[in-house]
């Protein structure tokens, strides 16, 4: 026996697993009071969008219409997107990787333990009392007791060892009538990936592949694009026909041969003369993972549900992405296209049930391992969308800690439910169908300098905070067409909002929702043609970049706020206002735009 130190740690939440649904997951419930601990199994958090694999965090956003369909995701995943064009123009993915590492470390509720992984459970009575975690870098061992776990791991590493119901691979069509399932139930999933990068170097660079490397002809690649190469192809995909989890590693030495095999191609066939000058400046060798194990929740998400964008009374996030399956066989399916993407016609929510287990009555769980057949995993799956889950989950989760409820009394009762959903509006989160309730800015006069007729200055508090009415937006009856936001006159040099109250009121908290382009692409990517859809390495055109905050209250009239220099969609200001009379937003200038926009002004 070894003799590892074991510690015992105390905490509200524990959440295994630190991709961009657990690290979402962990600020949310930690901002929002709960104590939490984060343990992740690798020592950059991110997951597939790390530095170890680089994939890019796709969701709902597509090539948008402006004003009319606003899919991009908002809230936490938001912020962080924000920061990283900002700070990152240079398109690093270890950037990327500070920047989450910052995130987790700047919050005082939030512990992080990287290089951490969770090997066990202690379960009495269908409840985790205790999970078990090591950490072979420090020679330490962690018994973590907790009131909520939660399995943000991707291959559901905690709730398998705690007997979580959960199953794996394609669903027959006759087990929840879904069109796009297989005929029969079978074991396979979506492969894995490996990517690369690659840099012309402006002289010839020939490229000696391993004897190992897989050969590949043009025959072979024919539906296979594989024209540009300084970011590797996701189709470069192996395992599916495999476990996922128990043949990783041979899955990684066979992607290696793949890839290596396709740049071999690139550079030694003769079909592409044009690579002489290109070299590999990086590659992975942790395979980018799309299925392993997925829960049985309380709800388990299907086609149908996504297709119908059901109107869920406990929606606690969105999705939006294509139904994206592909041939198990991977790149050996070479005569089959090597993905199938039929878009979903409406933004759908996603249930709380789909995170709680059915089993394990403290157990919850978000991102590729949610509750949901093969076919609906296939729109969910991806990282922006798995981001919106960890927000809603650990805000929910939080909101259960703080009522001093067991997780399993508080997902029943629909005032938990709703106080959640409303905070997470609040954190600047989407739920389609949902709007925040409690706006003391509703009861104010609203007059501005001046507004275009499709951007009046009363949108600020209409309760929609984007525009989804076009097309793949919400449901027709989930939304209101208009542009739900004030838009200034472009000619207006001094632009400014005012609410004035006729009864004073007391103010506790005031948010600014502006306008980032919700409607464009936005997300680190190291694929060259992507950067010509995105506003990528500086803050948003449309952002105000710099305003003030005036205020007339019982103490007179004051400034109470002077943002500069501002890239972020919420600016959330904790105040002291007693009988406030007026408020008045006063724009100095935006990041580029011609005119000032403001979506929404909160008063609490």
């Amino acid at each position: 026996m070894g003799k590892t130190d074991t510690k015992m740690l105390d905490t509200d939440i524990l959440i295994a697993g630190g991709g961009m649904t657990g690290v979402a997951a962990a600020l949310a419930a930690a901002r929002n009071g709960a104590r939490v601990i984060l343990c992740q199994d690798r020592s950059v958090l991110g997951g597939n969008a790390s530095s170890e694999i680089r994939m890019n965090i796709s969701g709902s956003s597509t090539i948008g219409k402006e004003l009319e369909t606003e899919r991009r995701e908002s809230g936490i995943i938001e912020e962080i997107v924000l920061e990283c064009s900002v700070r990152n123009p240079q398109r690093s993915a270890s950037m990327l990787d500070l920047i989450l590492y910052e995130k987790c470390r700047a919050e005082p509720n939030l512990r992080l333990l990287l290089n951490t992984t969770v090997i066990a459970a202690d379960v009495e009575d269908s409840r985790i009392c205790s999970a078990y975690a090591v950490r072979e870098s420090t020679e330490e061992s962690f018994t973590i007791r907790a009131d909520i776990f939660v399995d943000c791991t991707g291959d559901g590493r905690l709730g398998f060892e705690a007997g979580a119901a959960l199953t794996t691979g394609r669903e027959a069509i006759v087990e929840y009538n879904e069109s796009g399932a297989s005929l029969n139930r079978d074991a396979y999933r979506l492969g894995s990936s490996l990517l690369f990068t690659s840099k012309d170097m402006g002289r010839p660079m020939p490229f000696t592949p391993p004897k190992w490397a897989r050969k590949f002809t043009e025959e072979d690649l024919k539906f296979r694009n594989h024209d540009t190469w300084e970011f590797g192809y996701w189709w470069v995909e192996f395992g599916g026909t495999l476990d996922t989890i128990k043949d990783n590693e041979h899955i990684r030495d066979e992607l290696l041969a793949i890839m290596l095999g396709v740049w071999d191609h690139i550079k030694n066939s003769g079909n592409h003369p044009d690579s002489e000058n290109w070299a590999l400046d990086w590659f992975g060798f942790l395979p980018g993972k799309r299925e392993s194990r997925r829960f049985i929740g309380e709800h388990v998400l299907t086609q149908n549900n996504i297709q119908q964008a059901i109107d869920f009374d406990d929606v606690i996030a969105y999705g939006g992405w294509s139904m994206d399956t592909h041939p198990p066989q991977g790149i050996d399916a070479k005569d089959e296209e090597p993905c199938n993407q039929p878009f979903t016609p409406y933004l759908y929510g996603i249930p709380l049930r789909s995170m709680i287990s059915r089993n394990i009555s403290n157990l919850m769980f978000a991102g590729r391992n949610l509750s949901a057949t093969h076919i609906a995993f296939s729109s969910t799956r991806v990282m922006a969308t798995c981001a919106v889950m960890g927000e809603g989950l650990g805000t929910f989760a939080a909101t259960a800690v703080k009522r001093k409820l067991p997780l399993g009394q508080a997902w029943r009762q629909s005032v938990v439910v709703k106080e959640a959903q409303q905070q997470l509006l609040r954190q600047g989160a989407f739920l389609p169908g949902m709007m925040l309730e409690g706006n003391l800015a509703k009861l104010a006069r609203i007059s501005a300098s001046s507004e275009q007729k499709q951007g009046t200055c009363s949108n600020i508090v209409d309760g929609h905070t984007r525009a989804v009415h076009g097309e793949k937006g919400v449901r027709p009856d989930l939304t209101t067409a208009g542009t739900h936001r004030w838009m200034s006159d472009p000619g207006d040099r001094s632009p400014w909002l005012e609410l004035e109250w006729e009864d004073p009121v007391t103010v506790s908290r005031i948010t600014i929702v502006l306008d980032t382009g919700l409607h464009r692409l936005l997300m680190l990517c190291h694929l060259d043609v992507i950067q010509k859809y995105m506003q990528w390495g500086r803050p948003q055109a449309e952002t105000l970049k710099e305003f003030k905050l005036i205020a007339h209250d019982e103490r007179g009239r004051m400034e109470i706020a002077h943002i500069k220099d501002n890239f972020q969609r919420m600016i959330h200001l904790p105040v002291t206002l007693k009988n406030l009379k007026t408020l008045r937003l006063e724009v100095i200038s935006t990041n580029g735009l011609d005119h000032a926009r403001v979506v929404e002004i909160v008063c609490e």
